[in-house]
C-alpha cells in the first residue's frame, strides 16, 4: 500500500506540470482516518466466549447482519439486524453490547475488544488482481484528449518504476481501442471506391465515374475552409479554451456524407450530358446544355439541404459542439460543391470523355459517325 501511495503521489506531481492536462486527480486516498477493532484473544479464552460470537456480535450491532427474507404486501423484504444509529455511531458504545459465554453469563464487548485509530484507504481498486489507483484527468485548453493521454503516458514512462503498469477505463479505453482500429484515410478511400463502383455499373463505363468523383476535392476544401473560418471568428471573440471547432470524428462523418452529396450533384449533370452526347450532340455543347438544364434543380436541392442543416450550425445545449462541427462541415462542403463544383463538372466531363476516346482505338464519336446511305427509288 505504501509503495502504491508513494508512486501515485509522484505521478500526480509530475502530471500536473504538463500543459496538456488541465486537472489530474485520483480517487485513491491512502490516509483516511479509520477505527480498527482489535479482539483480545487471550481475554476471549479466559472469559469462555466463542470468538465467532464476538465477531458476529460486532458485525450485527456496529455494522449490520442479514437475517432472511419475508413476503408482505405482495413484495419481498429483507431483514437486517443492527443497533440504532445513536448507539453505534461512537466506538465507546461497544460496551453496551454483550456476548454470552459458555456458562450463560453476559460479557460486555468492551472487555474483549479495543479500538485503534489507523490511517488507511477508503476503498481499494483492483485491476487484473493487482492493487491499483484510479487517475482522472482532463485535457488543457487547446489540447485534445489524445494529446492528454499521450502526455500521461510520457509522464508514466519518466517517473514510474518497472514494477508499475497502467491501463485505461471507460471512454478513454474506447478511444484507445479506436486509435488502434481502421484509420480515417481507409474509410474515405473505401467510401470513394464504393461510389466509384456504383457509378461504373450505372454508366457502364470506367471513365465517367472520374468526372463525377473529381469534384469531391472541391467540397472537401469548402468543408475545411468553413471549419477554419468559424474557428478563426470564434477565436477572435472568445477565449481559446471555449473554441472547440476542430477536425475530429464528427467532421470526418460530415466528409463521408459529402462524398455522396457531391456525387449526387455531379450525376445530375453527367447523366444528361452523356445522354445528349450519345444522341449525336457535340461533346462540349452536350456538357453545356446539361449544365444549363440541371442548374436549377441542383440549386434547389442543395440549398434546401443547406437550410435543413442550419439547426446543426446553431445547435446549443448538451452535445452542441458535436452538432456544430458536423453542421459546419456539411454546410461548407455543400456550398462549395454547389457554387464552385457545378461549373467544374461540365469541364471534367469533357476532359475525361476526350481522354477516354483517345485511349480507345478506332473510336468514332457519335457526332461524327458516318450515316448509312439511302438509295433512291
Amino acid at each position: 500500500m505504501a509503495f502504491l501511495a508513494g508512486n501515485t503521489s509522484t505521478f500526480l506531481a509530475a502530471a500536473r506540470k504538463r500543459p496538456e492536462l488541465a486537472s489530474v486527480s485520483t480517487t485513491f486516498l491512502p490516509t483516511v482516518p479509520q477505527q480498527f477493532v482489535v479482539v483480545d484473544r487471550d481475554k476471549v479464552l479466559k472469559q469462555g466466549v466463542d470468538i465467532k460470537d464476538v465477531y458476529r456480535t460486532i458485525q450485527a450491532f456496529m455494522g449490520g447482519s442479514f437475517i432472511s427474507y419475508f413476503n408482505r404486501f405482495g413484495r419481498q423484504w429483507q431483514v437486517y439486524v443492527e443497533a440504532e444509529g445513536a448507539y453505534r455511531d461512537r466506538a465507546e458504545n461497544v460496551g453496551q453490547f454483550y456476548v454470552r459465554n459458555r456458562e450463560g453469563g453476559m460479557v460486555p464487548l468492551s472487555a474483549l475488544t479495543r479500538f485503534e485509530s489507523r490511517p488507511g484507504p477508503e476503498f481499494t481498486l483492483r485491476h487484473n488482481l493487482y492493487r491499483s489507483a484510479q487517475i482522472i484527468g482532463s485535457a488543457g485548453p487547446g489540447y485534445s484528449s489524445a494529446q492528454a493521454m499521450a502526455a500521461l503516458e510520457e509522464v508514466f514512462g519518466e517517473t514510474m518504476p518497472p514494477e508499475m503498469g497502467y491501463d485505461y477505463l471507460g471512454i478513454s479505453f474506447q478511444e484507445k481501442r479506436a486509435q488502434q482500429g481502421i484509420s480515417p484515410s481507409v474509410i474515405f478511400g473505401f467510401s470513394l471506391l464504393v461510389v466509384f463502383l456504383v457509378l461504373a455499373a450505372l454508366y457502364e463505363s470506367w471513365s465517367l465515374p472520374f468526372a463525377v468523383l473529381l469534384s469531391t476535392p472541391v467540397a472537401i476544401f469548402g468543408a475545411f475552409l468553413a471549419l477554419w473560418l468559424r474557428r478563426a471568428v470564434l477565436g477572435f471573440f472568445l477565449p481559446p479554451y471555449m473554441v472547440q471547432i476542430e477536425n475530429d470524428v464528427y467532421s470526418q462523418i460530415g466528409l463521408v456524407m459529402l462524398i455522396g452529396l457531391t456525387a449526387k450533384n455531379a450525376i445530375l449533370i453527367v447523366e444528361f450530358a452523356k445522354d445528349a452526347y450519345e444522341r449525336g450532340q457535340p461533346l462540349t455543347e452536350a456538357a453545356l446544355a446539361a449544365a444549363r438544364l440541371r442548374l436549377r434543380p441542383i440549386l434547389m436541392t442543395s440549398f434546401a439541404f443547406v437550410l435543413g442543416c442550419v439547426p446543426l450550425w446553431t445547435a446549443s445545449g448538451a452535445g452542441a459542439v458535436a452538432r456544430q462541427i458536423m453542421g459546419t462541415t456539411v454546410i461548407g462542403g455543400m456550398l462549395a460543391a454547389t457554387l464552385i463544383a457545378v461549373f467544374i463538372i461540365p469541364v471534367l466531363f469533357v476532359v475525361v470523355e476526350r481522354m477516354a476516346q483517345r485511349g480507345t482505338p478506332g473510336h468514332v464519336s457519335p457526332a461524327t459517325s458516318p450515316q448509312p446511305a439511302h438509295g433512291e427509288g
